[in-house]
C-alpha cells in the first residue's frame, strides 16, 4: 500500500521535472532572443526572462528534480531484487540528470548574461529531454517484454525525425 503512494509520488514529481525542463529551455530561447533586440525593448525582455528562468528553475524544476530522486530511490528500495529493465531505466535517468546539470550550466551564464548558444542550438537541446523521457517510459511501460533492438531503432528514427523537424522548421523560420 506505502509503495503506491510513494510511486505516485514519484511520478508527480518525474512530470513536475519535465515541466521545468521542457519550459527552461523555451525560456532560454526567448531570452537569447531578446538579446538580439535593440534598447529599452531588449531590456525589459531580458529582465523579465530572467525573472521567469530564475522562477521556474529555482522553484519548480530543481525541487521537483530532488524529489523524484529521492521517491525513486524509495520506489526502488522497495524490490527484494533490481530487474534488468530497472538497471537500464536508471542508466537513463542518470543520463537525464546529466541532462538536468548542462541546463543548469546555462541557467547559470544566462543568469550572468552570458549566452554561448544560438536560438536554434537550444531548440536542438530542448529536445533531448524528449528523447529521455520516451526512452524511459517505454522502458517502465514495456519493461521486460521490449525487443531491444526495435528499441533501439525506433528511438534512433524518432531522433531523426525529430531533428528533421526542427531542420524543417529553421528554413520555414528563416524565411519569414
Amino acid at each position: 500500500m506505502l509503495y503506491n503512494y510513494i510511486k505516485a509520488l514519484h511520478i508527480i514529481f518525474i512530470v513536475t521535472w519535465f515541466s521545468g525542463m521542457f519550459y527552461i529551455v523555451r525560456l532560454f530561447i526567448y531570452n537569447t532572443e531578446a538579446g538580439e533586440k535593440e534598447g529599452v525593448e531588449k531590456e525589459i525582455l531580458q529582465k523579465q526572462f530572467g525573472i521567469m528562468i530564475k522562477r521556474l528553475w529555482l522553484g519548480i524544476t530543481w525541487p521537483s528534480a530532488i524529489l523524484t530522486i529521492i521517491f525513486g530511490g524509495w520506489v526502488t528500495s522497495m524490490y527484494t531484487a533490481i530487474p534488468q529493465w530497472l538497471w537500464i531505466k536508471l542508466g537513463f535517468v542518470a543520463g537525464l540528470y546529466a541532462y538536468h546539470f548542462t541546463l543548469q550550466k546555462i541557467y547559470s551564464d544566462e543568469m550572468k548574461g552570458i549566452f554561448k548558444y544560438t536560438s536554434n542550438q537550444l531548440r536542438v537541446w530542448n529536445e533531448v529531454a524528449t528523447i529521455f523521457l520516451i526512452a524511459i517510459v517505454m522502458i517502465v511501460t514495456v519493461k521486460d517484454n521490449i525487443s531491444w533492438l526495435w528499441g533501439i531503432i525506433g528511438l534512433a528514427l524518432f531522433t531523426i525525425a525529430l531533428m528533421s523537424a526542427i531542420k524543417i522548421y529553421k528554413i520555414i523560420r528563416t524565411k519569414k
